[in-house]
């Protein structure tokens, strides 16, 4: 893992500015080798390697070996970043319930910072799925043809009222936790598990809690489907917070690329990357219809819709699928030459 520091503020789009900024990312292939740049989602964190097996990985379609793939923890995150826990420089102590929502484009301006440090010239692809597909779109819109490819998966061109409807509901989830008004890094905890079960309802499909969390017999309370709930709940309790997960949930409701401009369409239609957009037939959280509607206003974009019985976390999931779409993709627009596999770079 790398660390990136800039002590210049970051002017936030809302108004008032981050003073200073740290970044934690992944940096893993040789140096002039093609770029492929991961932007995450909501809970992920910068090991794109961890959360996203089988489309990258040593064996996978990207693997450090042909490219040099770049993935970094979002600010408003806490595996690393600037977020509410740092320490904010005007006190000494966390933020905390004072950090500042920052917007997609917020995040994508910082992601840019780090880009021109680390001397990228041109990225060959820029990738991400969910609230990570709202950032690489955004950042794509910035980039012109410094970004050469672009894969959008279940993502959107705005988020949606559906989408924001669910997110408030999380963060009433949490606000109604005793603890959330305090100052602890635990605040909220509680309610943040509440929160993640709510949310998985809407990551998943019906079809998918009938065939995994049925009962096998009529039994009397004690469901499969309880139980499977709580689980959730208390494993993302053990990695991520309450003070980003509500941050960043709004950093989520912001993204609308026609905000400021003359309109959503004309602003997909100034994407000059080569794209690829990926829908999932059973996602209701960003349902197929959106990533249509990308594709029909991104010019000489392709769509393809993918089946999963997991809905909206099929971007996660079915990686032979997504490795099958955006291979093929890659191999018709303008394929590069890719250097023999050979060992990655070691982080420091």
């Amino acid at each position: 893992m790398f660390t990136f520091r800039d002590a210049a503020p970051l002017p936030l789009e809302a108004g008032g500015e981050l003073p200073g900024l740290c970044l934690a990312y992944t940096d893993q292939g040789p140096a002039d080798a093609p770029v492929v740049w991961v932007c995450h989602a909501l809970t992920a964190n910068a090991d794109v390697f961890a959360w996203w097996p089988g489309l990258f990985g040593p064996n996978d379609l990207f693997h450090p070996g042909a490219y040099r793939i770049l993935c970094v923890n979002i600010p408003g995150s806490c595996y690393g970043s600037t977020g509410p826990l740092s320490p904010d420089p005007a006190t000494g102590a966390p933020y905390g319930h004072s950090f500042p929502v920052l917007t997609v484009r917020d995040i994508v301006a910082a992601l840019e910072r780090l880009r021109i440090h680390l001397g990228i010239a041109r990225i060959h692809l820029l990738i991400g799925g969910s609230l990570g597909g709202q950032q690489a779109m955004e950042w794509a819109y910035l980039l012109g043809r410094t970004c050469e490819r672009l894969v959008l998966i279940a993502t959107n061109a705005r988020h949606s009222a559906w989408g924001i409807a669910l997110n408030e509901a999380q963060r009433m989830a949490i606000e109604a936790d005793a603890t959330w008004p305090t100052s602890s890094p635990e605040a909220g905890d509680a309610g943040m598990r509440a929160a993640r079960a709510m949310a998985l309802i809407s990551y998943r499909h019906y079809g998918a809690y009938g065939q995994t969390q049925t009962d096998p017999s009529p039994r009397l309370g004690g469901y499969r489907a309880q139980s499977y709930q709580r689980y959730q709940g208390e494993k993302l309790s053990h990695r991520f917070n309450a003070f980003s997960y509500y941050r960043l949930s709004q950093t989520m409701d912001s993204h609308h690329m026609g905000r400021g401009r003359p309109s959503t369409e004309a602003a997909l239609g100034l994407i000059a990357a080569a794209t690829l957009v990926i829908g999932i037939d059973t996602d209701v959280l960003f349902p197929p219809e959106e990533q249509a509607f990308l594709a029909a206003h991104i010019p000489g974009s392709r769509f393809a819709c993918i089946h999963s019985a997991y809905g909206h976390d099929g971007f996660l999931i079915e990686t032979v699928l997504l490795s099958e779409v955006v291979g093929g993709f890659l191999r018709e627009v303008a394929p590069v030459a890719l250097r023999a596999a050979s060992p990655g770079r070691v982080p420091e």
